[in-house]
């Protein structure tokens, strides 16, 4: 039996209420701590709501290749206190959103777009006059921010945004994807070094395999304007109804409405394989826009592809444990195992940090591979997500003479560097490709996207391990060949300006060739795509004649303005630049979006709240299905981590001082007023005393809800409780039974059980079954 002494975990109940209710104690020292996601506890106050999110809805309306999206987010305080909620969510990183408007009781405001400090300035004037108020303001392009401020004792606020973006199919299939949750981002920099727009990282979480805290429905409208068919949902139960051949609709099945965990993917494709293309133009009062969609040829099949080498960076952290690496162990067991003879390869693992299988990428021989998988094989996951120092590290790695290289990153993505991430990709990859492949069900578009983007790639994204070797199979069809390479379009007669891209990349999978642009004068002419595909040059023509302008296109004024930001911030990413960051802002102006610096706020002219005082709550979140405790609680070493809870949970500063100057080894066995401790584990199987300490560390505060409920009925109760837990070789637990305990209230008991039963512990080393015996301390 291994045997350790574990560190003490103290939850002090009065300060685990100002952690929720504030995010931090207000005397605890910002500059001192780390910028990190933490677990949400219920306090026990029954004058505040601190789950003030209802409801989520959605309504997306698809006509062709448009979406048009309406998100509805109810707010409701059934508390005796006013609030201000604070919200993050995840959106698509091609969203354009346009408008918002605040429904309160009867009345309805309209938000107006500003600036992102007057916004700002004009939301905090209107929160401290009692007014009620909501703002949205974009931290990434997929990561948002809603507050509502003013939220009286039984209020009912609705607030609405819509946002339209492309559908583009790919390999004939169409996609259309909603995120539903921010997965807990990975950060090592100091919170007090860190500007405002940066502090959304410090957001509370719900743990493992609980369900959210608020309902979620989603409705898609489908009038495809061709016969469609095949569709269907990965991700979540939906109920499909047909109206005709070329439209229909899908509806969340009502056993779906709190998996709103994970994102939503709904797929189908047109009778006959046929996918939208052609010429597609909208008549405005002062500009007029155009959107051509040109399907590339099929692709050339090829007998005798050169050898490659290729450099695989596979992320090991803590928010990888579980579903996420043993879908990524799939996908490298195949992507490893399916290369050449005359191949070369290399396998770089990062955490915290990082190591590399070889100084110099080695042969695809058989005995290479299997080592390759065994190494791979062995990952538990755990640590933090130190991604630019491992991208370093394999970027710098030496070349092959005369060898293309292709670089594959595998990772969900929970950083906080993706434009220092895509900056250095671009400044480094040479000529080689970097394909990106994000796991898991709720994972960071945003830089699974834009890594695949600056390194002239492609991204991939997957959900369920039996996806892995389709995806795999995909990947290797796309390096076989381009589909299109050299790509130039020639307007003749057509009259066009401010076009986007500017360039064309080349099209390595089966999707349109996509150009924004506007037009004057006529619509007229002929628009001719060139290029290069397997077997020689390819040419397509179109004739604008043809193209009727149409009101139902006016969405293409904000895709274009989205698409030309897009690209204004990619060059910022390299270089920022106040002409580029003073476009961006015009166009949000202009255009009515949502920007990096342009926001949305909408006021209400009452005021409602006289004498001003709110508290601030932060709508805690759900962990992305199949994501581990340890993408919360796993960025540091086991001691450091739970120095730092003990550090949030002391209420004086006399008692932060007399903890921050104690050395590690002294915290073992501290016990603070009152709360719960680990006391000692026993493990007896394949697994540490480490990583099993470390998973009861993350569920301390769930255990502590226990507590609190024995603690109303019988103030200053403590004692202790032996348990001893079966895990099966997966991690789950198989059975739980008391040994010993100094309580004998059998409500309290049965909690403790029936919350150790829900916690789920890394896999077995060695494939065989667990027993752990643990003894709580309650004081």
């Amino acid at each position: 039996m291994k045997k350790i002494k574990v560190i003490t975990l103290v939850l002090v109940l009065a300060a685990v209420i100002i952690i929720t209710f504030n995010a931090e104690p207000l005397w605890a020292k910002e500059e001192d701590r780390t910028l990190s996601p933490y677990f949400f506890v219920m306090g026990d106050d029954p004058e505040l709501d601190r789950l003030p999110l209802r409801s989520t809805s959605v309504i997306a309306d698809i006509a062709g290749v448009i979406a048009d999206v309406k998100v509805t987010q109810v707010y409701e305080n059934t508390g005796k206190s006013p609030i201000e909620a604070i919200y993050v969510f995840p959106a698509s990183t091609k969203a354009a959103v346009y408008s918002m408007r605040m429904t309160i009781g009867e009345r309805i405001i309209n938000a107006e777009v500003k600036t992102k400090e007057q916004a700002r300035k004009d939301y905090e004037e209107a929160k401290g006059q009692g007014k009620s108020a909501s703002l949205l303001e974009q931290h990434r392009p997929n990561v948002f921010q809603m507050n509502v401020a003013n939220i009286m004792p039984g209020d009912v606020i609705k607030v609405e945004l819509s946002y339209t973006e492309l559908i583009v199919p790919e390999d004939k299939v169409y996609e259309f994807v909603y995120p539903t949750v921010v997965g807990p981002r990975y950060s090592s920099d100091k919170a007090g070094d860190v500007p405002d727009s940066e502090k959304w990282v410090g957001n509370p979480y719900l743990m493992q395999g609980e369900d959210p805290t608020y309902a979620f429905d989603m409705h898609v409208n489908l009038a495809a304007g061709m016969p469609v068919r095949d569709i269907s949902s990965s991700s979540h139960n939906v109920d499909i109804n047909y109206d005709g051949t070329d439209k229909a609709s899908a509806s969340l099945s009502k056993s779906d409405r709190n998996r709103g965990n994970k994102d939503f993917i709904l797929k189908y494709r047109l009778a006959g394989k046929q996918i939208h293309s052609g010429l597609m133009l909208y008549e405005g009062k002062d500009e007029n826009f155009f959107l051509l969609m040109m399907q590339p040829p099929e692709r050339i099949k090829i007998s005798q592809i050169p050898p490659r080498e290729y450099i695989f960076i596979v992320d090991v952290s803590g928010s990888m444990h579980g579903f996420p690496l043993d879908i990524s162990k799939k996908l490298l067991k195949d992507l490893i195992g399916n290369l050449r003879p005359e191949d070369r390869f290399n396998v770089l693992l990062f955490a915290g940090g990082s190591s590399v299988m070889s100084q110099t990428s080695l042969p695809a021989t058989p005995q290479n591979i299997r080592n390759a998988i065994n190494v791979i094989e062995r990952q538990r996951g755990g640590g933090g997500t130190e991604l630019l120092p491992a991208l370093k590290r394999a970027l710098s790695l030496p070349g092959i003479e005369d060898v293309s290289r292709t670089v594959v990153i595998v990772t969900d993505g929970y950083v906080t560097v993706e434009k220092e991430a895509f900056d250095l990709i671009r400044n480094n990859l040479s000529d080689a490709n970097m394909f990106s492949f994000g796991i898991g069900s709720s994972v960071n578009r945003y830089i699974i996207d834009g890594m695949a983007r600056v390194g002239m790639g492609e991204p991939f994204i997957i959900t369920k391990p039996e996806e892995a070797k389709a995806t795999a199979e995909k990947f290797r069809k796309l390096i076989e060949t381009p589909v299109l390479t050299s790509i130039s379009i020639d307007y003749e007669g057509f009259k066009v300006y401010d076009v986007e891209p500017v360039s064309i990349p080349d099209v390595m999978a089966e999707r349109p060739v996509i150009v924004f642009g506007k037009w004057r004068g006529k619509p007229r002419g002929t628009i001719i795509l060139r290029g290069l595909k397997g077997d020689g040059n390819y040419a397509e023509t179109i004739d604008v004649d043809e193209a009727i302008p149409s009101i139902k296109n006016s969405a293409l004024r904000y895709l274009w303005a989205r698409h030309r930001i897009a690209v204004l911030d990619d060059y910022n990413r390299v270089h920022a630049d106040k002409d580029r960051i003073d476009e961006v802002t015009d166009l949000g102006l202009t255009y009515n979006l949502l920007t990096q610096y342009t926001s949305f706020v909408a006021i209400d002219n009452i005021v409602r709240n006289k004498d001003g005082k709110l508290v601030t709550v932060k709508q805690p979140l759900p962990l992305p299905e199949g994501v581990s405790n340890q993408a919360v609680g796993g960025y540091a070493p086991a001691s450091a981590s739970m120095k730092r809870n003990l550090l949030s949970s002391l209420e004086t500063k006399d008692e932060v001082a007399e903890l921050e100057a104690a050395p590690e080894e002294t915290l073992t066995g501290r016990a603070v007023n009152k709360g719960i401790a680990g006391e000692g584990i026993q493990v007896e199987g394949g697994m540490t005393p480490v990583s099993v300490e470390n998973t009861i560390s993350a569920n301390m505060s769930s255990l502590n809800n226990c507590y609190k409920q024995l603690l109303k009925k019988h103030p200053g109760r403590k004692g202790i409780m032996d348990l001893e837990l079966e895990i099966e070789p997966h991690g789950k637990v198989k059975s739980v039974k008391v040994i010993k305990s100094s309580f004998s209230n059998r409500n309290f008991i049965r909690c403790i059980l029936k919350k150790i039963r829900k916690i789920t512990f890394g896999p077995s080393s060695d494939g065989n079954k667990v027993t752990i015996r643990v003894t709580l301390k309650f004081q």
